[in-house]
């Protein structure tokens, strides 16, 4: 039976008072794979960019061409990645980093989705009818301190934060979930906090959605 997302994200907001809705991302490998009733975004923007949309109400996906930072887009499937990306060369170049060497050796650890997909879906978690891969969650750090103890509820354990504040909303909170079957914290980057409009007090959690149920139902059993 499909999971009732619109149940699941009245619980979230609700338990966590949560000002944006958590967002679905489905990353669709073939075109015979799309949703119904899914609109192809109006004009190319930024991944982070349509992740913040779609915490704001919006639903839509996006193509190859439709993703305006390729290096963001590489890492979670979307588009090739620039060579000058994965050589370290393009974040040296901004001044992130000391040396190229420091540059490679962290793009060289971020986590990357190593498939071509033919789009990505972006939407309120309330509007979508289909299974997505990643969850989403923009909020402050109460509410992650809430969902963190929700993570570890039922089995305990440890929850980790892995990043290196480039690549966030795309590679930490996307492909870092995707490909380890498990939740992952960012702090956002500084491409986010420029082009997306995710506020200083705020970060973000990307939740897998194989096991959003048991999450919610923890948030909703914990005192």
């Amino acid at each position: 039976m499909k999971t009732e997302y619109k149940n699941i994200s009245k619980k979230m907001k609700d338990k966590l008072g949560l000002e944006r809705s958590p967002v679905a991302v489905k990353l669709v490998l073939h075109e015979e794979d799309m949703p119904g009733d899914v609109e192809r975004i109006s004009e190319p923007a930024r991944h982070c960019e349509m992740v913040m949309r779609a915490s704001e109400g919006e639903m839509f996906y996006a193509l190859a061409e439709d993703q305006e930072c390729k290096g963001g887009a590489g890492a979670i499937g979307a588009a090739e990645t620039p060579e000058t990306v994965k050589t370290g060369e393009f974040y040296y170049g901004l001044g992130r980093f000391s040396s190229l060497p420091a540059a490679k050796r962290t793009l060289d650890q971020i986590p990357k989705i190593n498939l071509k997909f033919y789009a990505v879906v972006y939407a309120p978690l309330e509007k979508v009818e289909f299974d997505p891969n990643v969850i989403l969650v923009v909020c402050n750090p109460a509410q992650a301190l809430k969902i963190i103890q929700a993570l570890v509820y039922t089995k305990g354990g440890r929850v980790k934060g892995d990043f290196a504040g480039i690549q966030s909303i795309c590679a930490d909170a996307v492909a870092g979930p995707y490909t380890r079957g498990e939740a992952n914290i960012t702090l956002a980057c500084s491409g986010s906090r420029q082009y997306s409009n995710i506020r200083d007090d705020e970060l973000v959690i990307g939740l897998t959605a194989e096991n959003i149920d048991c999450t919610v139902e923890a948030l909703e059993e914990m005192a």
